[in-house]
């Protein structure tokens, strides 16, 4: 049995992982220890929390419960990652899943490296997507062939974020935010890829100006020959996270859940020839996420995780923020490593 401990009490940890740690511990309760989750803000002082135990600080939680048998759930900004995994490897954590992305550029990629490699942390980044019931269905279409081959993938990802995007540094470009998990998607789908363009655009109301928080878009050429376009506009009025598959034969157009009040999934499938076809079902992918990872945790010895798709993921998200700010007359970008860090 292993006990959970959050780090980072913000929207991820506190209305995400804690929420889904309760239906992950009632699904499986022989995974978890019986103590309920621990938490840590490192932002603020201990309050409160449904179905956790606040604590003041690291080593308390490291006096409570024994780090070698806890999975920490880090939740805190990217921009501190590394020195959070420092701490926590310091302190004898070694199973960590960490909200995505792993890094916001190859600098902070190798910093993870090191402190990995350092500690010898097993790192599952959160790309729920990947156990999502709909992704499964996509993922059993391309590799059935049923439909013939993939030919292209576009995938739309909308939400207005204005008030969000105003209070939270955590995430500096459009491309941080939601595009972490259609890249993990479509990489997995269709395997590997270079970059072939990308875009962004800034957030901007009648009182509000940010910088590359707007909108974010990207082309991936994938090295089997299939096209992807990413579109995630954070100023749109609308919700949607819309996923389309071009096959020979056949488009398959899925909708994902689109927040934590309604976990439901579609997908319709346009064969040539035949009348379409749609399907609703339920689709909770973070507390499957959750159950994966800790079920592959108790399991010796450890299978592989999904930690090289979001390596790629950083490595094309880097490439397409340094295209964008190229065409900048001012980059603010943090100084980027061109190479991808072995050790990860």
């Amino acid at each position: 049995m292993l006990h959970s401990f959050v780090v980072g009490m913000g929207r991820s940890g506190e209305g995400l992982h804690l929420p889904s740690l309760s239906k992950a511990r009632v699904a499986a309760p022989d995974l978890f220890a019986p103590e309920p989750p621990i938490a840590f803000d490192p932002f603020r002082a201990p309050v409160p929390a449904p179905d956790a135990v606040m604590v003041d600080s690291l080593e308390q939680a490291a006096r409570r419960v024994p780090p070698h048998r806890t999975v920490v759930h880090l939740c805190t900004p990217p921009h501190i990652r590394s020195g959070m995994l420092d701490r926590l490897g310091e302190l004898g954590y070694r199973m960590v899943i960490v909200e995505k992305p792993l890094a916001l550029d190859l600098a902070g990629l190798a910093a993870v490296a090191r402190v990995r490699r350092r500690w010898g942390l097993d790192l599952t980044v959160t790309t729920q997507w990947l156990d999502s019931a709909l992704t499964r269905r996509l993922r059993t279409a391309v590799e059935g062939h049923e439909f013939g081959g993939l030919r292209g993938i576009r995938v739309v990802q909308n939400k207005p974020r204005f008030t969000r995007s105003a209070r939270s540094p955590g995430h500096p470009t459009a491309f941080d935010v939601e595009v972490p998990h259609a890249l993990a998607v479509v990489l997995t789908l269709a395997g590997g890829a270079s970059l072939a363009t990308a875009s962004w655009e800034d957030m901007v109301t009648d009182d509000r100006h940010l910088p590359r928080l707007g909108r974010a878009r990207l082309r991936l050429d994938h090295h089997s020959g299939v096209r992807t376009e990413i579109d995630s506009d954070l100023t749109s009025p609308v919700r949607e996270r819309r996923i389309t598959l071009e096959f020979d034969r056949a488009t398959l157009v899925g909708h994902y859940p689109c927040g934590d009040t309604d976990h439901t999934a579609q997908l319709r499938v346009a064969v040539a020839g035949r009348e379409a076809t749609r399907s609703v079902f339920t689709d909770d992918a973070l507390p499957s996420f959750i159950l994966r990872a800790y079920a592959r945790h108790q399991r010796l010895p450890l299978e592989p995780g999904t930690l090289p798709v979001h390596v790629d993921a950083v490595r094309l998200l880097t490439e397409a923020k340094d295209l964008c700010a190229v065409r900048e007359p001012d980059p603010v970008l943090p100084e980027e490593v061109h190479s991808v860090p072995s050790a990860l």
